[in-house]
């Protein structure tokens, strides 16, 4: 495995980390625990060091079901892994089926309260990237900024982040206290963030990249006829999973297979390579339920892109018809 350092901030983590927000929330039914604690002890024995939860990954009868998930199982680990969770949202109607709307609070007490309660969740005395996972129309950056800095102060964080956040929001809040990491949506399908990445670059953030293979399309190996359970798992509701928009993408997955092809790999790694071969900030973070998936994930690593080759990718990209992409659960006002 190789490893990044998030920024200037001396926070080393694995070229890929693990989104486990999968094996308890959005993709089906929560996973067998046994199962889930046995694959993150792979993960570590093979090298992934960055872990990404989250206070909400859960379901309306366990809401925290995947924080306390990985601190049973990364405990044994835990003075050699990075863990990242967030604080700041709650869900709208969480008994409700498929996407939930998203309700922001980042009021400081709310902040204070989340952070204790993840770190019994997690079994630990520090949490090492706490991120908010999305912005507060009704909270100053500055405000949630200096709730952070008396919390690195005290040792209950060590670094933090902002989830899905704006240039303007990040700059403000960086200026109060310096932002390790953003964590945006950003794949060959969503590239809406791509401004930002000479913004990181130059305020010295790293890039953390979730759903980076488009919430499972750019592995290329679903079809027209994949179903998915409208209860309990989002893709269901997702404009890419749409019958027709499998015909849409068929451009972008005869793209990947060719470039799987010249680089005998597969499209899930080349799909993670052109990312991390764009910028040096940028660390994606993949999740799966499965060892194979695993190791496919952590290979994109070792699958080296010119410069000129991410940039004809880019141009391909830019020309080419594709369906919707889901973009995230809606915030109520």
């Amino acid at each position: 495995m190789e490893y990044r350092i998030l920024g200037l901030s001396g926070l080393r983590v694995s070229a890929v980390g693990l989104g486990c927000m999968g094996m308890s929330h959005a993709y089906g039914a929560p996973a067998d625990k046994r199962e889930m604690t046995e694959l993150l002890g792979d993960a570590v024995d093979m090298g992934y060091t960055f872990f990404d939860t989250a206070e909400i990954y859960g379901t309306a009868d366990r809401p925290h079901d995947n924080e306390e998930l990985l601190g049973k199982a990364l405990r044994p680990y835990r003075d050699h892994i990075v863990i990242a969770t967030k604080f700041g949202l709650t869900f709208d109607t969480p008994e409700a089926a498929g996407p939930h709307a998203l309700i922001p609070d980042a009021r400081p007490e709310t902040i204070r309260h989340s952070v204790e309660e993840s770190l019994r969740r997690l079994r630990t005395d520090r949490i090492d990237l706490y991120y908010q996972h999305r912005i507060d129309p009704n909270i100053e950056p500055e405000t949630v900024a200096e709730v952070m800095a008396t919390l690195i102060r005290e040792g209950k964080i060590r670094h933090w982040g902002i989830s899905e956040t704006t240039e303007e929001y990040l700059r403000r809040a960086h200026n109060v206290c310096p932002v390790t990491a953003i964590q945006n949506r950003f794949s060959m399908m969503a590239r809406w963030h791509e401004p930002l990445l000479p913004v990181v670059e130059e305020l010295g953030i790293g890039f953390v990249a979730h759903s980076p293979l488009a919430n499972g399309l750019l592995t290329n190996r679903y079809t027209a006829d994949t179903s998915f359970d409208p209860e309990t798992d989002y893709r269901a509701s997702m404009p890419q999973y749409r019958p027709e928009s499998f015909e849409k993408n068929r451009a972008l997955f005869s793209l990947l297979e060719q470039l799987a092809n010249e680089h005998r790999a597969t499209a899930s790694q080349i799909s993670l390579a052109w990312m991390m071969n764009k910028r040096p900030a940028i660390v994606p973070i993949p999740g799966t339920r499965h060892l194979y998936r695993l190791k496919e994930n952590i290979g994109a690593a070792d699958i080296h892109l010119t410069d000129e080759e991410v940039k004809a990718i880019d141009t391909a990209l830019d020309a080419m018809e594709m369906s919707e992409v889901f973009g995230g659960s809606p915030i109520k006002k």
